[in-house]
């Protein structure tokens, strides 16, 4: 596990107070890896004999594995266990995450700019242990001061225990932290926790609210006006 680092580093200004972590979600926001979801969901469907739509996909989006599988199951009308269905996703994600993740627009570059200020980062994603350090391979581990996995926690995203647990183990209020989300289960469990969120949706639409920022790509955020709760576009 990624050893627990404080906080540390100067202030990025956000919303309605000082920014001093920024939380991650890995699928779909720092990478583009839910048309790699999709491969790997709509062969497990089809291998139950069920059917492969926007709506099964939405189903699945952003939520545990486990929670996913049982799912697949459900809508297939299948007699699987649903815990010989999790196996069987997990290796085959595992193969396509080591064979492919591409970045998703501004992602990196983010990153970059957000460690260049001593903003300690955290990584904080739905996806199993495994499929997380089979992303950090791709895309590197030395971004985060710690990352927190789906089978590390006792309740999964919508719940805020994950964002709860990343700013714990930054050692800052989860108040001081802005978190980056693609889905509306990620952003649930951010604003639960309450984070600041920023979202760029993916594959399901999520609607502007107070006490929050929707944007079309990560290339569009400009850190120094991360002000007033808004984001503002270059």
């Amino acid at each position: 596990m990624t050893a627990v680092q404080p906080a540390v580093g100067g202030p990025v200004p956000v919303g309605r107070s000082t920014a001093r972590a920024a939380l991650f979600d890995l699928d779909g926001l720092l990478v583009d890896s839910e048309p790699v979801w999709s491969v790997a969901e709509a062969e497990i469907m089809s291998w139950l004999g069920g059917p492969w739509n926007a709506g099964v996909k939405a189903a699945c989006l952003g939520r545990p594995i486990e929670v996913s599988c049982r799912e697949l199951v459900r809508i297939a009308g299948s007699a699987v266990d649903p815990e010989v269905v999790q196996r069987r996703l997990l290796a085959r994600m595992v193969d396509l995450f080591r064979a492919d993740l591409p970045w998703q627009p501004g992602a990196r570059e983010l990153l970059s700019a957000l460690s260049a200020r001593g903003v300690p980062l955290a990584l904080v994603s739905s996806s199993y242990r495994v499929l997380v350090d089979a992303a950090l391979e791709t895309i590197g581990g030395h971004w985060f001061a710690t990352t927190v996995a789906g089978d590390e926690v006792q309740q999964g995203k919508p719940h805020p225990e994950p964002y709860l647990t990343a700013a714990h183990r930054l050692g800052v209020e989860p108040a001081t932290c802005v978190v980056f989300e693609d889905s509306p289960t990620g952003l649930a469990a951010g604003e639960a926790a309450g984070c600041y969120c920023v979202v760029v949706p993916d594959v399901v639409p999520v609607a502007a609210a107070p006490g929050r920022t929707v944007l079309r790509s990560l290339v569009e955020l400009d850190i120094d006006q991360l002000q007033s709760g808004a984001c503002s576009g270059r």
